[in-house]
């Protein structure tokens, strides 16, 4: 090798910070285009607002707000705006556990009924054998069980209560699908425990002590703060984005109720950096701290995120809390978090001391992958590489793939056809053992379907075929589901397949 010129190697020292700046003159940093890169993805992908916050070695190096909070408003998004944290409060409830290990009231595998001797599934064995741990790792051999909450009338106990009706979809840690509701299982192994709901444990054991004084656990907690500084919910309906109701998931809020702002989570990422430190001051031991960024289950493709397919991991594991991969020789921790109307993702390479945290307020706009490897890109020295347009083009695919897939379904309708019976005839209450009721009520010459009391559950009913019908249940957010009735040998209704909910059937009630 030819020894380096001095004015090359002068230049090398300045990039580095070895040798001072002259006066005068500036060293540019990793986020010198960072606005720029956020402004334009932001337009490419439709994003009305969005937060972020970057920690790089204890400090808080780049907090910012973009866009607007709500569409047709001209509030602007600041680093103080309230955003849902949604599945990255899973954190924070695998956090609280590790607390209760520390005081010695909560054992990793502690079996569930420890704590909660009310909990069953569906099978006695795996009710017996099923631990904490197991609570927080995804692999009970649950199914998405999700049309629990998501009805509106079910209290978090019944919610609980109802799962012992589900089959479960595979043997105990046989395998790996997300779960909402055995997360918040765990919320209540943290309530049973620590003699404290789970709200209050995270508010005041987690939150507080960080100083994350305008974040709460909860959408009920956030709405009786009186905040202004609120972002709205967007969806795009028919084509045209537009703000819609929030989507509360306070009734399984250990799975991802909390709220926060950029200016909270940069606060969170230090102490999640510096080993479960504040301060100085340990608020869990660094055993346990690490206990939650151990590879705890293997996760498959199928469910892991798509963006996989262009970053290219040789493993993909979940821990605790934390969905987790390699990129470029280096171990990344990361999360989403998804709720109608709002997205987050936060993304952590402990080795260099990194972290990203990105709020939107639009529904699944995947800029927020694109924008997480591009800062820890750049805090970590990697080449640059425009994320944004390589994920524009795998999620057009993958949009183009279900537009495809929904029009060949289209294709199989069959013309001309008519329902069996009046649509009177086919009005009534239909029930499931676990899911609760469905209401099918004729109105103004059309069924309407209500599954629950909540508007957004419930929608006009047109004809399909045969005895098929579809509907757009609420504002039409997510788009059609197909409701199938079955006849009985005496040509009455006898029940309803809901299809989108994997042709679940509800049975009609005399």
């Amino acid at each position: 090798m030819r020894p380096a010129r001095p004015a090359l190697l002068i230049a090398a020292l300045l990039i580095a910070g070895l040798i001072p700046c002259a006066a005068g003159a500036q060293k540019r940093s990793p986020d010198a285009d960072l606005d720029a890169y956020i402004a334009k993805g932001m337009q490419d992908w439709k994003i009305p607002g969005l937060s972020i916050a970057v920690v790089k070695n204890d400090s808080v190096v780049y907090a910012k707000g973009f866009g607007v909070r709500k569409l047709g408003a001209t509030d602007r998004v600041d680093a103080r705006t309230l955003f849902g944290m949604m599945s990255t409060t899973k954190a924070m409830t695998a956090l609280a556990v590790a607390m209760l290990v520390d005081s010695g009231k909560v054992a990793w595998d502690d079996p569930v009924t420890k704590h909660l001797p009310w909990f069953q599934l569906s099978d006695p064995y795996v009710t017996r054998e099923l631990t904490v741990r197991d609570l927080l790792r995804h692999d009970s051999g649950l199914g998405n069980a999700d049309l629990l909450w998501v009805r509106g009338d079910l209290t978090t106990r019944q919610i609980l209560e109802r799962v012992r009706g589900l089959k479960l979809e595979y043997s105990l840690r046989a395998g790996f699908i997300y779960q909402n509701v055995m997360y918040q299982v765990a919320g209540e192994v943290v309530a049973a425990a620590s003699g404290m709901p789970w709200d209050r444990f995270v508010k005041t054991r987690i939150m507080d002590p960080l100083g994350m004084t305008r974040s709460q656990p909860t959408l009920a907690a956030m709405r009786a703060t009186n905040d202004a500084n609120v972002s709205a919910a967007h969806f795009e309906i028919d084509s045209v984005t537009r703000a819609i109701e929030e989507a509360p998931v306070d009734p399984v809020p250990a799975a991802g109720a909390a709220w926060s702002s950029a200016e909270d989570v940069g606060k969170w990422m230090r102490f999640l950096l510096d080993s479960g430190r504040v301060h100085g001051t340990r608020l869990v031991s660094e055993a346990n701290f690490r206990e939650l960024f151990k590879p705890q289950a293997f996760v498959s493709a199928g469910e892991f995120y798509p963006t996989a397919e262009i970053t290219k991991p040789h493993w993909t594991t979940y821990g605790l809390g934390w969905f987790q991969q390699d990129y470029r020789g280096k171990f990344v921790a990361m999360h989403t978090g998804s709720i109608d109307g709002r997205t987050a993702i936060v993304g952590l390479i402990p080795e260099d001391r990194v972290g990203v945290y990105i709020f939107g307020n639009t529904d699944h706009a995947e800029f927020r992958h694109a924008l997480m490897w591009r800062v820890l890109d750049a805090y970590t020295g990697a080449p640059a590489r425009d994320w944004s347009a390589e994920f524009l083009k795998l999620y057009g695919d993958r949009k183009a793939k279900g537009a495809k897939a929904a029009a060949e379904q289209e294709a199989k309708r069959v013309a001309n056809t008519r329902p069996s019976l009046a649509l009177e005839q086919y009005a009534g209450t239909y029930d499931h053992p676990v899911y609760g009721d469905m209401k099918i009520t004729l109105a103004d010459g059309a069924l309407v379907a209500h599954f629950g009391p909540l508007a957004e559950n419930s929608g006009r009913m047109e004809h399909w075929n045969f005895d098929t019908f579809r509907a757009r249940l609420g504002d039409g957010r997510g788009g059609y589901s197909s409701f199938s009735f079955r006849l009985a040998a005496d040509g009455t209704v006898a029940a309803v397949r809901f299809m989108d909910a994997e042709g679940l059937e509800f049975t009609r009630r005399p």
